[in-house]
């Protein structure tokens, strides 16, 4: 075989792959595929450098890996809040239309497996990443080259993400759970846990041998100008991806609700694992004006099946901290079990749910598991109730520290920033890129040296020595020079960046520079009257930071004691420009965001992140999208980047 003709056996290849895998129509027999397959082998065995990046010989497998690295995504990957019923649709329904008159809806089917994000670069498959926090998740870009309804390589040269979910189908869900019993392996408790144990193999090779599937519902980062989700979903379709079995566009919410039932009527005939349907909002710029929750788009939901109910018993309330403070309620239930799998938890949400539910420590509740990994109550069972039983208050101490909660209705946080259930985060926070910027310290490091003990708070990042770091695994004598010059280096930063690196719940880069202008290193000692004075400083953040310097007074004077930091006056450019505009940055700029907003902000401006109404202006630069082109919808005032260079220069002469 020739290289041409090696060529043009991949090509071949991969479109009899494609009909079989992805369209489900096999054009060629599995002895012409077997045969010409065994051809193309032998000839990367001869020639391992011309091995093509879209080889179907990639997707066997059994590479062994020793672990999974963390990876970034491009753009955050959000949940979704749900709805069970065709009022909650349409109550949703109802605040979609404050921001967009006749709203067009695209619905389709969610399934039940693991998340994951494809990066694309320059056609090419470059890295899959599963969801993880939404920011940041496992890198099994391995593990997805098995999985042949992924394509390798795709007809479009723009960095781009695909969104989907890697799903098993329930008869091979059946399969691998008879082959574990058989070889007494602990059997998968449903497709969902078989999908996502399948991806997080560390041999490829298992992975391979799983029938896994990838069905995208989503796009991430991407320069595609279209102007609506269902025509960009149909590009991604043209690539080679699959489609689901169902989905629609319409602007009628009947339609909607009809193919919901539809659905609903024929899970059980689907051959994947389905829980719901997924509903968005369909032109991308109303996408854009609705935005997002703190953890998920207000432009779409998931309209969730009917779940299995059970009724059980608190048994008792435990308060959870997590990683970043915030405390949590979850109900310790009477062991039931719901479609295979035996729960003894169920989420409480918050202490202002507790109270509107009236639930109580001995109540009978009804649960619903509906693919959640902590099951809800929905009802409580009042007409049960035996005596009286005691309500469930909400805490006032942290029940790990000790320490006063900030209490604010809904959230209720710690923030001692030496609390064991948050300390680790806190310390990823402090030495992060856009906080005190300690290069060399990020997540893993941090987490090796508090497992070892070597650090226990923040302060004791300042008291490392080189004795310390020695013998530690992957550190060499460069590595703990270099990580001590960028512990010293940051001592000498800026107040705000360190008041932002301290993680005051509501207290952002913006907010900190306000704080650190007004009050310079006596921040800790302000008052709320004085709190309430600065531009912007709501009730919630002036307790937030009253609260926050009460239990960390003592720590937080150390620290500054320790530093070197350098106090900014806020600069006064009346004359500029920018001087109190709420600007937006789109497309690629000849310096990096960070460094333009920083140059923003001195000069007065308010730098977001999306395009409003009460968008002052929109500075673009090459490859601007949709941002640029909601500006010119809105009517709002744009400019190129090199204008503003010009008036930047102006502005100082």
């Amino acid at each position: 075989m020739t290289k041409q003709s090696y060529i043009e056996a991949v090509k071949k290849l991969n479109i009899w792959a494609h009909a079989y895998y992805v369209l489900d129509d096999p054009i060629a027999s599995d002895e012409e595929y077997d045969k010409l397959y065994l051809q193309a082998k032998e000839f990367e065995e001869k020639n391992p450098n011309e091995v093509l990046h879209n080889s179907p010989t990639r997707r066997v497998g059994g590479e062994v890996l020793e672990g999974f690295t963390k990876a970034k995504h491009k753009s955050q990957m959000w949940s979704m809040d749900d709805v069970f019923n065709f009022e909650e649709l349409v109550a949703w329904v109802k605040r979609v239309e404050k921001v967009e008159k006749d709203p067009i809806f695209y619905c389709e089917p969610k399934f039940d497996g693991a998340s994951l994000n494809l990066i694309y670069e320059n056609g090419k498959l470059l890295r899959a990443i599963t969801r993880g926090d939404g920011e940041e998740g496992e890198d099994v870009t391995k593990a997805a080259y098995t999985i042949r309804s992924i394509p390798l390589e795709i007809e479009y040269k723009d960095s781009i993400e695909i969104r989907g979910e890697v799903v098993i189908r329930v008869d091979d869900f059946e399969e691998i759970n008879k082959d574990r019993l058989a070889k007494g392996e602990i059997v998968f408790a449903n497709p969902r846990n078989a999908a996502a144990g399948s991806l997080r193999q560390l041999d490829t090779s298992i992975t391979a041998s799983r029938k896994l599937f990838f069905y995208p519902w989503g796009i991430g980062e991407n320069t595609l100008s279209h102007q609506f989700l269902s025509q960009k979903m149909e590009f991604v379709y043209a690539l080679g991806f699959m489609k689901p079995p169902s989905f629609m566009q319409s602007q009628n919410i009947e339609d909607v609700e009809q193919l919901y039932k539809k659905l609903a009527n024929s899970k059980e005939k689907i051959p994947m694992m389905m829980d719901g349907m997924v509903v968005k909002i369909d032109r991308i710029l109303a996408q854009e004006e609705l935005g997002y929750t703190v953890k998920s788009p207000r432009w779409m939901v998931a309209y969730k099946f009917p779940a299995s109910e059970k009724i059980t018993k608190v048994l008792s309330v435990e308060l959870q901290v997590g990683r970043t403070g915030v405390v949590t309620p979850v109900a310790n239930v009477k062991p039931v079990d719901i479609e295979g799998v035996r729960v003894e938890r169920a989420t409480l949400h918050n202490f202002d749910e507790i109270k509107r539910k009236d639930i109580r420590v001995g109540d009978y509740v009804i649960l619903i598991r509906s693919g959640d990994v902590i099951p809800k109550i929905t009802k409580v069972l009042t007409n049960r109730r035996e005596g009286e039983l005691e309500e469930i208050k909400r805490p006032t101490s942290c029940p790990v520290c000790n320490e006063e909660l900030l209490d604010e209705g809904i959230l209720i946080k710690c923030q001692n920033l030496n609390c064991s259930a948050r300390v680790v985060r806190a310390m990823i926070h402090f030495a992060s890129r856009k906080c005190m910027d300690i290069e060399g310290l990020g997540q893993r490091v941090v987490l090796q040296l508090f497992n070892e003990g070597k650090i226990a708070q923040i302060e004791d990042i300042y008291r490392l020595k080189k004795e310390d770091l020695e013998g530690l695994e992957g550190f060499k004598d460069k590595k703990i020079q270099n990580l001590l010059n960028a512990i010293e280096a940051s001592k000498n930063s800026s107040l705000d960046r360190f008041i932002n690196a301290l993680g005051i719940e509501h207290i952002g880069e913006v907010a900190a520079k306000k704080l650190a202008f007004a009050f310079g290193k006596e921040f800790l000692n302000a008052k709320e009257e004085e709190l309430l004075e600065i531009e912007g400083f709501a009730g919630v953040m002036a307790q937030s930071v009253l609260e926050f310097n009460r239990v960390n007074f003592e720590k937080v004077k150390n620290l500054l004691g320790i530093l070197n930091l350098e106090v900014n006056e806020q600069k006064t450019l009346k004359d500029s420009f920018f001087a109190n505009k709420s600007v937006v940055i789109t497309g690629s700029m000849s310096k990096s965001r960070d460094e333009i907003k920083k140059t923003l902000e001195e000069h007065g401006a308010r730098v977001n992140s999306s395009v409003s109404k009460k968008s002052d202006l929109v500075i673009y630069g090459e490859n601007a999208g949709s941002k640029l082109s909601k500006a010119l919808e809105f009517g709002i005032e744009t400019m190129d980047e090199k204008k503003m260079w010009v008036l930047l220069d102006e502005a100082k002469s």
